[in-house]
């Protein structure tokens, strides 16, 4: 099994959203804003490369909205998903699985394309992963969450009969890898425990957008279940330290990966370091 960084390029979003309650001059340190509050974060997905498999985890805001809806987020950098995925010499069409952490637009934006004004999937030949929990929540949704849920993100993986679902109740339908679900950020958030040799490498998702936001009161504003995302950041991250997780970063701008150490009951930041350096 190999495992391969895809980045789709860099967005900027308000950092007192991304931090909560967490005052600017604490979390300016490591995620510095420019003048208009704005932080960059990464959309870095995760390819995993096992036999007949080709599995990508999370894929990106995609190209298909207007220029109105991206000018709120500032898409910027070299990176796309496709051209990630032809630096390793793969297309589109080889994926086989599609496996996504939630589908809030940021994540799985990049499935879906619009062609002569039709949606169509990007991965043709890939089933899409979600599950029933949480596809009820995204297609029926609150007030709060309706503008990360975009239906034409959403629909088309139902329609073309490509959407399957993981079950809650029974083990990941995957054999690389476990999936822990969260559900403080969005319900049913799926994080894959991914198992590479010797080692237990997260995709985190939200449950920890950046290697900044360890600390357990560092919570984004767009959770849903702020005390819960602190139960379950405690849970996972003593489970990280005492297990040496490698914890692999979606949003994070500079940062790949990272591991966490806990002290004197405190769990803190230990490395961090680019995938490559592990594998």
């Amino acid at each position: 099994m190999t495992l391969h960084v895809i980045n789709t390029g860099f967005f900027k979003l308000d950092g007192g959203a991304m931090f909560g309650v967490v005052p600017k001059s604490i979390w300016q340190r490591t995620n510095p804003a420019d003048a208009n509050n704005l932080c960059t974060w990464a959309m870095r997905c995760l390819l995993i490369e096992d036999g007949d498999q080709l599995i990508l985890i999370d894929n990106g805001i995609g190209a298909k909205q207007s220029p109105e809806f991206f000018k709120h987020y500032y898409l910027h950098g070299e990176d796309s998903l496709t051209k990630s995925l032809n630096q390793l010499g793969f297309s589109e069409e080889d994926i086989t699985d599609m496996f996504l952490s939630h589908l809030h637009f940021d994540h799985c934006g990049g499935g879906i394309k619009k062609e002569n004004d039709k949606l169509e999937l990007v991965f043709k030949n890939a089933k899409y992963w979600s599950n029933a929990d949480h596809w009820q929540w995204a297609t029926q949704p609150n007030a709060r969450e309706k503008a990360s849920f975009l239906k034409e993100n959403i629909w088309p993986m139902q329609e073309s009969g490509h959407l399957h679902f993981t079950d809650l109740n029974k083990p990941s339908p995957f054999s690389q890898f476990d999936i822990f679900y969260a559900s403080g950020h969005t319900d049913k958030m799926m994080v894959p425990k991914i198992k590479y040799k010797d080692k237990i490498i997260c995709f985190v998702a939200d449950l920890l957008p950046s290697a900044g936001h360890i600390p357990l009161p560092y919570v984004m504003g767009y959770d849903t279940r702020p005390l819960i995302t602190l139960e379950e950041k405690e849970i996972f991250l003593k489970e990280a330290a005492a297990n040496k997780y490698i914890l692999f970063l979606e949003h994070d701008p500079v940062n790949e990966c990272c591991t966490v150490k806990e002290i004197d009951g405190r769990v803190k930041l230990d490395k961090t370091f680019a995938l490559k350096e592990i594998l």
